[in-house]
């Protein structure tokens, strides 16, 4: 094993404040659109091929199964982030190589894969998975191999783990924007529908928690496997309830169905959610009328304006002409691997317990979405949150923003400066309303 990956030690991280950390950036020389030298889909490193002591990343993203329209982009920012870091000298000088085989969306395959990327590969930091369940199958293997580890997805919040950096929005922070919003404009009957894993019940479990914030209540809720895609028995309950507004926390390919079957019955409630639109962007691959009225809590989509975000949408399909879109996942991965750079060269070092200890001195970023920062004690990100809207022509608009922190982790009292753990807190745990 590389002398790189030495023992975890805690240390309480003093001495820095945070960094700006400017992430614009422009390549040497236009990509071939598979972001380096190989394909990345059998195993092989791709990127530039450097000595023994070249920094590696591991990018184990879904480019193919029930989640590949979601993962195949967070692949892509990634590739795109190392593409403008080695054209800019590289990290301390050398440049990144990437191992990148792809998952298929296969939690097994994950968990072969992240042992062999920490095993076999010695990575200096690994970037993987889309769903939940992925990132809790690999976490024993990342936690076993004190791996710095950046989960990137948007998730149901409550990860304070050592070694992991879960820098999406979570749900406190996208359902918090959302379920306030839409209770105000259309009032406080709500009926949850979520995929029936970890990610969806915990989800609906802050849906409730936030209804009883704001005086409002759930009238029924759904928890639907990820492989249905026939949704009659629940609009026929959806309709026999006749709530204010729905909310959906639906995920991949099968679930999308709901959406057009809504529309082709006629079911005009408006839908709020933490995932639709920014991570699988439906209201551009389905026809309208399916999303009217679709209202997602979001940190990052491509259509957000400003001069930042449009060149970073310029250069992202600049290097992948034929990309699909670029997600809110996307994003997350494309700012944490700058993130994980810096980190790097104020340590000075690819050591992971020291980059670990300078993300934890804390680091401001200037993402696509806007100026955030790391919060050391939970490693999670205060992010610019939004309420996107779409319109009968699946048009988008987004509200006022709200910068918002991680505050469930704060609450539970997760300070990973001063203590080491490897936990999932749930919201039923702390609150009566769960």
């Amino acid at each position: 094993m590389s002398d790189r990956r030495l023992s975890r030690r805690r240390a309480l991280a003093t001495g820095l404040s945070g960094v700006g950390l400017a992430l614009a950036g422009c390549l040497a020389e236009e990509g071939d659109g598979n972001g380096g030298n190989g394909d990345g889909g059998n195993g092989e490193t791709t990127g530039t091929t450097g000595g023994d002591d070249a920094p590696k990343i591991a990018v184990l993203e879904d480019r193919s199964g029930n989640f590949a329209l979601n993962g195949t982009a967070k692949w892509q920012a990634s590739l795109l982030a190392v593409e403008e870091i080695n054209a800019d000298g590289g990290v301390l000088g050398e440049e990144i190589e990437v191992y990148d085989p792809d998952p298929q969306s296969d939690n097994q395959r994950y968990v072969e894969l992240t042992q062999e990327a920490i095993v076999d590969e010695e990575v200096d930091a690994l970037w993987a998975g889309y769903s939940s369940a992925t990132r809790e199958a690999i976490r024993p293997t990342v936690n076993q191999h004190d791996q710095l580890y950046f989960y990137t997805t948007q998730y149901e919040g409550g990860v304070c783990d050592e070694t992991t950096f879960a820098v999406g929005a979570t749900a406190r922070q996208q359902l918090g924007a959302v379920v306030p919003y839409l209770i105000e404009e259309y009032g406080p009957r709500i009926y949850t529908v979520a995929a029936d894993y970890n990610f969806g019940q915990l989800s609906g479990d802050w849906v409730r928690i936030l209804a009883e914030e704001h005086d409002a209540e759930v009238v029924d809720e759904e928890y639907i496997p990820l492989d249905v895609s026939d949704f009659g028995s629940t609009i026929n309950n959806i309709q026999g309830e006749d709530p204010d507004f729905i909310m959906s926390m639906l995920v991949g390919e099968s679930h999308t169905a709901f959406y057009e079957q809504r529309a082709n019955t006629g079911l005009d409630i408006p839908i709020g959610s933490s995932t639709t639109m920014a991570q699988g962007y439906e209201h551009r691959r389905l026809d309208p009328p399916a999303l009217t009225d679709m209202y997602v809590g979001v940190n990052y989509m491509e259509e957000i304006t400003g001069e930042r975000n449009e060149d970073f949408v310029d250069r992202f399909y600049e290097e992948w002409p034929d990309a699909e879109y670029l997600n809110q996942e996307a994003q997350n991965n494309y700012f944490s691997v700058h993130m994980w750079k810096e980190a790097v060269e104020r340590a000075g070092t690819f050591d992971q317990e020291a980059v670990i200890e300078e993300l934890e001195a804390g680091i401001e970023v200037e993402a696509p979405e806007g100026d955030i920062e790391l919060d050391p004690a939970t490693h999670h990100m205060t992010h610019h949150m939004r309420v996107g809207h779409a319109d009968e022509n699946h048009e988008v608009t987004f509200s006022e923003e709200q910068y918002i922190e991680p505050s469930f982790l704060h609450e539970v009292g997760c300070d990973l400066t001063e203590e080491s753990e490897q936990t999932q807190y749930e919201p039923g745990e702390y609150y009566d309303e769960a």
